[in-house]
């Protein structure tokens, strides 16, 4: 386990040096990666930072206001609306590693326009060790490691976390007082990786109310990680009417450091009360199921 006061003396220094007399921007999310990013880089930078985050359309419910209050005392705060060119560059992309590419690419596109205005030449993100497994592994290319684009504007990319571990980045957050230190986790490309095949608005807002309903049931069980995920088309009955409408598969998995993990053990009367309240607050979902699979060999998220 890392030791926390001596990481982050250490990684701010390391910032400084790094980044040198030049301005930054850091890639924020909300989530504990960015935020204890942001921390680190703020000691180490002050106001030669500029945290940046991009409104991509693919958050969590009530994500961007909740960044907007998290953050309110940073004046130099930039809240980005890109929603319609994030869906524009996943329109008709239904390959998950096409859609991780694109997303990454956009991601930098939407810094560099950022980094203009305010002169910034150093990017720092919240890259932890899982991400750059993956990525290098061809497990899956997360956004910010193997989905960047060849082309990047800036004259380097920080990652003051990258040989940390999920629980150690904790373990930071817990010692920089940060208030997001137990949040559950949140993938960088966001519902685009938990709606299978090609994005849209529609599915979108299925997965997003869905997670809404699941985080809000399953916080007294504690799971690591829990969400909902848009799988399909099936058939179902409402009324008396047959519907062809969404499947939505419920996933919640206990884990330390998210290289692997176990579905959790729900009970039967939770299940029973989440399907009923996906499917009865949304007129779309036809069914709910539970995902059963351990990691490996499944992944924790859908794509």
């Amino acid at each position: 386990m890392v030791d926390a006061e001596e990481f982050i003396e250490e990684t701010v220094a390391e910032i400084a040096e790094r980044v040198g007399e030049e301005r930054a921007l850091i890639a924020l999310s909300g989530g504990v990666d960015s935020s204890t990013a942001a921390a680190l880089a703020y000691e180490a930078l002050g106001d030669r930072l500029t945290p940046v985050y991009v409104d991509t359309g693919l958050m969590r419910a009530g994500e961007t206001d909740s960044v907007r209050e998290t953050f309110a005392h940073v004046d130099s705060l930039r809240v980005v609306d890109a929603r319609d060119r994030f869906l524009d560059v996943l329109s008709g992309v239904t390959d998950p590693e096409e859609k991780r590419h694109a997303i990454g690419e956009q991601f930098i596109r939407e810094f560099e326009t950022v980094a203009d205005e305010v002169d910034a030449t150093y990017l720092v993100q919240g890259t932890i060790y899982p991400d750059r497994i993956e990525s290098e592994g061809s497990i899956k290319a997360h956004h910010n490691v193997g989905g960047l684009p060849e082309r990047v504007g800036f004259d380097g990319i920080v990652e003051p976390m990258r040989d940390l571990y999920k629980d150690e980045v904790r373990e930071v957050a817990r010692s920089l007082d940060l208030s997001v230190s137990e949040r559950m986790p949140f993938p960088g490309p966001g519902l685009a990786v938990r709606v299978l095949g090609e994005v849209t608005e529609e599915k979108l807002a299925v997965a997003r109310d869905a997670t809404a309903v699941v985080e809000a049931e399953l916080e007294a069980d504690d799971p690591w990680q829990a969400f909902a995920a848009v799988l399909g088309k099936a058939t179902g009955v409402k009324g008396d009417n047959r519907v062809h409408g969404w499947v939505v598969a419920v996933r919640s998995v206990e884990s330390r450091d998210g290289m692997t993990a176990r579905a959790q053990e729900l009970d039967w009367e939770t299940l029973q009360r989440i399907q009923s309240r996906i499917t009865g607050e949304n007129e779309t979902v036809a069914r709910v199921v539970y995902d059963v699979t351990h990691k490996p060999p499944a992944t924790i998220e859908y794509e």
